[in-house]
């Protein structure tokens, strides 16, 4: 396991990449999908990270806080083939497992991973409803999956969003295991 930190490479304002991916509930899903909502959590994931696992209490959470108003969108795109916990049949058992109920997406040519500059595990990225970059960072300031969270980063800057609110620190690192790229 290779542990990093999120880095910059979408900055505030910055428009959300476009994406084409197939969920887990085999339709196509692209951003336009989500434009009804005051704003899009994209969080880059997989099934086997630990820094993900610890974080899937948190993830519904905000499903169940904010599915009305802010879309929640998971997105995989570690390389399946060496990594086959986190192929797309396995991808369908852990949503049905820990309960998913926001899409769950394949980015299995790592191409959107690559456009938004997700390189870890999760990697959560905010976006207001003119699709543009408000925050980059942590779901909360539970660092390793052992950590108990006394903050809600992802929940408190959401209602910040949600109020009309400036997020002042608009990129905080999240840190997990690297995104496992395909070889060339």
């Amino acid at each position: 396991m290779v542990l990093l930190e999120s880095q910059i490479k979408l900055k505030p304002g910055n428009i959300a990449p476009d994406f084409q991916l197939l969920g887990i509930d085999d339709k196509n899903h692209s951003l336009s999908d989500y434009s009804r909502y005051q704003g899009v959590l994209v969080i880059f994931m997989c099934n086997h990270c630990p820094y993900v696992k610890a974080k899937i209490g948190a993830f519904n959470e905000l499903y169940e806080k904010f599915s009305d108003k802010i879309a929640i969108v998971g997105i995989n795109s570690n390389d399946s083939k060496d990594y086959p916990e986190d192929s797309f049949e396995n991808m369908k058992k852990t949503a049905k497992e820990k309960r998913f109920k926001f899409d769950y997406l394949v980015d299995d040519t790592q191409i959107i991973a690559k456009k938004y500059g997700a390189i870890c595990t999760p990697d959560p990225f905010l976006f207001n409803s003119k699709k543009q970059l408000v925050f980059h960072g942590r779901i909360d300031n539970a660092m390793r999956p052992d950590d108990v969270a006394s903050e809600k980063t992802m929940i408190n800057n959401i209602e910040k969003l949600l109020r009309g609110e400036k997020i002042e620190k608009d990129f905080d690192p999240s840190i997990g295991c690297s995104i496992k790229w395909k070889e060339n």
